[in-house]
């Protein structure tokens, strides 16, 4: 399957995301490998998220909030949803 481009405005909230995942990690002292690892993904899945490389399914916005021990609705009313 090939992959969709990503709109200016989709890139936007990527980054967004991102920005809200690494703070959270920050906050409880996480590696990027520790996350992973809690939210069951590969080790750099958790870095393109935080560039805004990706945008995340919501499967994955789920995991990386339980992973941060936060609901994803936390995670997207911080990006302003």
């Amino acid at each position: 399957m090939a992959r969709r481009k990503i709109t200016l405005a989709g890139r936007a909230l990527a980054r967004a995301l991102g920005q809200v995942i690494r703070k959270r990690r920050h906050a409880r002292g996480l590696s990027q490998e520790a996350l992973a690892e809690l939210a069951g993904f590969h080790r750099t899945q958790v870095g393109f998220l935080e560039r805004g490389e990706r945008i995340p399914s919501v499967e994955t916005v789920v995991s990386a909030a339980n992973a941060l021990g936060t609901k994803a609705s936390e995670l997207l009313r911080a990006i302003g949803f």
